[in-house]
């Protein structure tokens, strides 16, 4: 996460990410992104080939 607050839904799970958050997840897992602040959102996406499980790095709450 670049700026703004990010909702990520991950099958049946939510989480929120802040700026200086990151996501890791298997992008064939049904999941879902949207802007919940009312600000602009940047982050960066990046795809890779190896369909790693999810591994958050957000805090928990």
């Amino acid at each position: 996460m670049l700026t703004g607050t990010l909702r990520l839904t991950l099958g049946d799970q939510d989480f929120q990410l802040h700026a200086g958050e990151a996501a890791e997840f298997d992008s064939r897992t049904p999941h879902g992104l949207a802007n919940v602040g009312g600000r602009p959102l940047e982050l960066l996406i990046i795809f890779s080939l190896q369909g790693e499980p999810v591994h958050m790095r957000a805090p928990t709450t």
